[in-house]
């Protein structure tokens, strides 16, 4: 998370600066520093734990159709590619920013030396443009002329959206089912109901667009959690996406989940870099210009992709975030600028504070924990979420069992490491 602020304009009766010494070694200005990814491993790592899944399923567990997976395949070049092209940019154009004045400093290191660093922002711009290239890129390379449209759409603020998704909700003609939740069939009594044309459906659309475009927004404020929330979501999209096309016998539902996989690969592949910068310690900040494209992306992928219903099923983290922060985003309870956790300076924890959200339910309900361990409980969170929604591999008690004890061993390493530095300091 970062505040931003500009730095004030020197006094006029500011001494002009001092010309260095001639025999003084040169010294690289601030903002001309070359930032390079120092979470490589961990987006290496993630792009393991999320991808690996996708193609065995892809490949090996699923017969899919020999021209699928070689679009699969091409995709999959295309977005290592963008990978590859993110990681490159991402530095300039933080640079770039720094030059510009636009930066910020991480509020949850206030009071260390780390929260005097100037962090360049805005680094989603970087990201929305590589993939709406590499989308239009795919599209000529793959689609015909008159074949499905790629619809991108990037707003930044609540009434935005609303009318962003209009023209998404006009040039919809996929059908208008909605497909029961396996828990609540016994209860509904059917497993797939028809809307038909029904205004509801769109209105239920229009409605995801704008939630989608602003609850990872609201869902943030530490290293790595914006970025890493989006990676979660669209690795269940992929895995939703292959075991729908594995299951159905529709033809328009198999080319609808194909068509959501050509797009949310690439996101997902690009995001996987700036992860590479944006984890903790993060070097820059995604910005509103990430959370509110990674939204408005997802909510596309999931329209288009025509499972809209399950798609809200792998927010549901959002979605509580969401009703627990409505008292204050709707300002019946006093909203402070920034609801993000306490930071003590000598233990380098965070507590938990009265503001209403995901964040700062966590350190109440288990306890003060270092930021990387609070982001890693919240991505364990919303995977554990993901899967159950999209009832993978595992049972729900075997998941919720190795995530606990996954969880457990990374906060216990994570507190271990913390009583290291501190003793280190003493001495």
């Amino acid at each position: 998370m970062a505040v931003r602020r500009r730095p004030a304009a020197a006094a006029a009766g500011d001494l002009p600066p001092q010309a260095p010494p001639a025999d003084a070694a040169p010294t690289p200005a601030p903002d001309e520093l070359v930032l390079r990814p120092p979470n490589l491993r961990v987006a290496a790592v993630a792009a393991v734990l999320f991808l690996a899944p996708f193609s065995y399923l892809s490949f090996v567990r699923y017969r899919l159709g020999a021209d699928l997976q070689r679009s699969i395949l091409k995709c999959g070049a295309m977005s290592l590619i963008g990978f590859c092209v993110a990681l490159k940019l991402i530095p300039v154009a933080a640079s770039y920013h720094l030059r510009r004045r636009m930066f910020g400093y991480d509020i949850n290191k206030k009071g260390l030396p780390t929260g005097q660093i100037k962090v360049p922002e805005a680094l989603g711009l970087v990201v929305g443009i590589i993939y709406l290239v590499i989308a239009i890129i795919f599209q000529q390379f793959h689609y015909a002329p008159d074949s499905i449209w790629l619809v991108e759409y990037n707003a930044a603020k609540l009434a935005l959206p609303t009318f962003a998704a209009l023209p998404l909700l006009m040039a919809y003609a996929g059908g208008t089912s909605i497909i029961i939740p396996k828990p609540l069939t016994p209860y509904v009594g059917l497993t797939v109901l028809e809307l038909g044309t029904c205004l509801f459906y769109k209105l239920f659309m229009l409605l995801l667009a704008v939630f989608c475009t602003n609850s990872i927004n609201i869902h943030a404020g530490l290293n790595g959690l914006e970025v890493g929330q989006t990676i979660v979501i669209s690795a269940a999209v992929l895995i939703h996406n292959v075991m729908r096309i594995a299951s159905s016998t529709d033809i328009e539902t198999q080319q609808a989940h194909e068509f959501s996989i050509y797009l949310v690969l690439p996101f997902l592949t690009i995001s996987l870099a700036l992860l590479a910068f944006n984890w903790y310690p993060s070097i820059v900040f995604v910005g509103d210009t990430y959370t509110y494209f990674a939204g408005m992306a997802l909510a596309v992928i999931g329209i288009l992709g025509h499972f809209s219903e399950t798609l809200l099923l792998f927010f549901l983290p959002q979605v509580l975030n969401f009703l627990c922060s409505v008292p204050q985003l709707f300002h019946f309870v006093p909203c402070p600028r920034h609801r993000l956790p306490r930071f003590d300076p000598e233990t380098g924890l965070l507590t938990g504070t009265k503001d209403g959200n995901l964040v700062n339910i966590f350190l109440r309900l288990f306890g003060k924990c270092s930021e990387k361990a609070l982001c890693i409980r919240l991505l364990i969170f919303q995977v554990d979420l993901c899967t159950l929604a999209a009832d993978y591999y595992f049972t729900s008690l075997q998941i919720c069992f190795l995530t606990i004890s996954v969880e457990h061993g990374i906060c216990r390493g994570a507190i271990g490491r913390l009583k290291e530095q501190k003793v280190e300091r003493e001495e």
